[in-house]
């Protein structure tokens, strides 16, 4: 049997941990937007073997427990102990890992469900799963629960499916720009002395944006909460100014990756690309993704 999990990529525009000891209820407030391109998910099961075996790979290439902890231990909970054969699961990313797009979510979440699609389960069961995971493993602490919300999504209140709040903000047809440029340790940030200052800021923005709720507000807000927090300075700031010459709304920085992102309306997408194109720096341009993840047999 092979089953086919989509999961959007995450970009968090701005952000508030909260860390609680029961992970369920840690998380974060923020806001950020789900992309249609991101992770997939394949899981191949199969019986007949003599003993229990569980095997991922990324982008087809095998992978080591300890490189893909949070989606191992995800797998090894929800494919039953007396279950006798292989689990295979292949994950596939549009964005590299470690630069922002909440590839790690992306990777749980996708497991859990073609898992519990695949042994019986449902949704919120598969998703607490997921966040339970990436909290202890400390992979991170909103993108499931705003994976599994789709949109341009706002979480007014922390914590993982079943008990955060996630709202959703209306968008136009709007594309979205992505400048990857790096990797920016999640883990190092949130252990940091930023903290503070992300967690004033980002209260600070959540509060504005729940005042006067629009897409080109939360970019207003993200390009904000990003300068005053220090994370985005230096070349990628500079980035940023040659950026908002070309567009109507301000770009910001991937929150956590060394990049950054855009709300483009049509007659802007040209002009975007040609200012990243000109600086031969790496890009996207993605369609926002509305909904939920996507899960079912695959054939094909």
């Amino acid at each position: 049997m092979l089953v086919r999990t989509f999961v959007p990529a995450h970009i968090t525009a701005f952000f508030v941990p909260v860390f609680h000891d029961d992970p369920l209820k840690a998380g974060s407030l923020g806001a950020g937007i789900n992309l249609d391109k991101g992770t997939n998910v394949f899981a191949s099961i199969e019986t007949g073997t003599l003993e229990r075996h569980i095997h991922i790979a990324f982008n087809g290439e095998p992978v080591r427990k300890k490189r893909a902890i949070i989606s191992y231990s995800v797998a090894d909970e929800l494919v039953p102990n007396d279950f006798v054969g292989e689990v295979e699961i292949w994950q596939y990313f549009d964005f590299p890992n470690g630069y922002g797009f909440g590839n790690s979510a992306g990777g749980a979440l996708g497991t859990a469900l073609a898992l519990s699609y695949t042994f019986g389960g449902t949704w919120l069961k598969a998703a607490q799963i997921a966040h339970r995971h990436e909290v202890l493993n400390r992979g991170g602490l909103g993108d499931v629960i705003a994976q599994l919300a789709g949109g341009i999504e706002v979480r007014v209140k922390p914590g993982g499916p079943g008990i955060g709040v996630v709202d959703n903000l209306f968008f136009e047809d709007y594309r979205v720009l992505v400048v990857p440029l790096g990797r920016l340790s999640t883990r190092e940030v949130l252990d940091g002395d930023v903290v503070k200052a992300i967690e004033r800021e980002g209260k600070l923005a959540l509060e504005k944006l729940l005042g006067s709720p629009s897409p080109e507000r939360m970019m207003l807000l993200a390009r904000e909460f990003a300068e005053k927090t220090g994370l985005l300075s230096g070349e990628l700031l500079e980035l940023a100014k040659e950026l908002d010459k070309v567009i109507s709304t301000p770009s910001s920085m991937i929150m956590l990756g060394r990049g950054l992102f855009a709300l483009l309306r049509e007659d802007e997408v040209e002009n975007a690309i040609g200012v990243v194109s000109d600086l031969n720096l790496p890009y996207d341009v993605a369609k926002i993704h509305e909904g939920k993840p996507k899960v079912g047999r695959w054939i094909g």
